[in-house]
């Protein structure tokens, strides 16, 4: 990709530095930028998930954050990290909400001094977008999947995640599908790979008594190999493939497993009442369980013999899925679900080197086959996939390299090319 253009020129309304220095001397250079970050919720998506890896990165470097959103229950973990909240209801698409809640951005970033609006969500992007432009700052946009255009009005709504001074895309694949959509010049598109934290979700830290407590609170009996589905229980996460799925499994007499929904649906109740009709239509009741969120993931994911991601829509890069690998677990992904840059599948990689299993999206009776060999594997060869999937993961998602790009995009439109290692350009 090309070099990035200059930063924009200050807004004279933003407050002053509280010593003017010259822009081109080299305390300027590495003065500590302020970011302020606009996600819809802090609830437990991808973005959400994002929002808190945005803060870590910057405090660590020594910069400041700034996050605007609602209170949910990652709130804490901003806080923790040093960074500040704001609450401000960023998830609406009230037309009238938005322009309030741009002109709320805009008083926010002159009287913080921010030198970048980082949006994290479409509705939030609407007002960070306007906000950024009346004060003169950077603008951008980050996006973890792709976006659903049924109709004009949602590419028009959709576009503003386009929009951006620079567009971070979590993989190729989403930034190829950024640039065909909407002509976004490659030049303010950026590939910058979701990052793990890999002391959390290490095997090797996960006690024995963690995982029983987890597989207890399923209630799973030891012999049972569990089934694990996590992510928001929406059509597009595809949790009734695998429904289908499970049913094509017990109609062949497969019986010793049990599927774990774990996820919020948001109030999308429409959705879970079906999604329970099917499984009492299917009489796979005994086989599937719908879990709360789970606070120990690390535990979750251990206590899983496979873990499955059956998106019927493009999910780009799936935090679930690189932690479900982190942890040593085999997955099974739909083709939109995650890429090869995700998941080592066959024939892509010889099996020597496959970390799991790819099927055609809404096809169950694939999904069925490819749990009935997973399953079907002993321990051993699940374990070894799940190390190569690790392995893969850990050499790919380093949080490091991630934090270290994050900080030269933000260094260079802020006009501050030494608040980041030049190794991270």
């Amino acid at each position: 990709m090309s070099s990035f253009p200059a930063s924009q020129p200050a807004d004279p309304d933003r407050v002053a530095e509280p010593t003017p220095i010259a822009a081109n001397s080299n305390t300027a250079a590495a003065r500590p930028m302020t970011v302020l970050i606009v996600v819809p919720t802090l609830g437990a998506g991808a973005a959400e998930h994002g929002a808190v890896e945005l803060v870590r990165c910057l405090k660590k470097a020594g910069h400041h954050a700034i996050v605007a959103a609602r209170a949910g229950r990652l709130l804490g973990d901003i806080t923790a990290l040093g960074g500040e909240f704001v609450a401000l209801d960023v998830a609406s698409k009230n037309p009238i909400v938005m322009l309030r809640n741009a002109a709320a951005l805009v008083r926010l970033a002159r009287r913080r001094n921010c030198d970048v609006i980082h949006a994290l969500g479409r509705a939030g992007a609407w007002s960070a977008s306007l906000a950024a432009r009346r004060c003169k700052i950077g603008f951008v946009t980050g996006w973890y999947k792709g976006f659903r255009e049924q109709n004009w009005f949602k590419r028009v709504y959709n576009g503003v995640m386009a929009r951006g001074d620079r567009v971070i895309a979590t993989s190729e694949d989403i930034a190829q599908l950024i640039h065909d959509r909407y002509g976004t010049p490659w030049e303010r598109l950026a590939v910058v790979p979701l990052s793990i934290d890999f002391e959390m979700f290490d095997p090797a830290g996960v006690a024995r008594q963690r995982v029983l407590a987890i597989r207890n609170a399923w209630g799973v009996d030891p012999d049972t190999k569990v089934i694990l589905v996590t992510g928001r229980i929406v059509r597009r996460k595809g949790h009734h493939v695998v429904v289908k799925a499970l049913k094509r499994l017990k109609d062949a007499g497969v019986t010793d497993f049990l599927c774990v929904f774990v996820g919020e649906d948001h109030g999308r109740t429409n959705y879970t009442g079906e999604l329970w009709d099917q499984v009492l239509a299917s009489g796979v009741m005994d086989h599937v369980r719908m879990a709360a969120p789970v606070h120990d993931m690390p535990a979750a994911y251990a206590a899983a013999s496979v873990v499955v991601s059956a998106a019927v829509q493009l999910e780009g890069v799936q935090r679930a899925i690189l932690e479900a690998q982190a942890m040593a677990r085999p997955v099974i992904v739909s083709d939109l679900a995650a890429g090869s840059d995700v998941v080592l599948t066959a024939p892509a990689v010889p099996d020597n080197r496959v970390s799991g299993l790819r099927f055609a999206a809404g096809d169950d009776a694939a999904l069925a086959g490819s749990l009935m060999r997973l399953l079907s594997m002993p321990e051993s060869g699940r374990g070894a996939m799940g190390r190569r999937g690790r392995a893969w993961v850990l050499d790919h998602f380093d949080a490091e390299m991630a934090g270290q790009r994050m900080l030269a995009l933000y260094g260079d439109l802020a006009g501050n090319p030494a608040s980041h290692p030049p190794a991270a350009v």
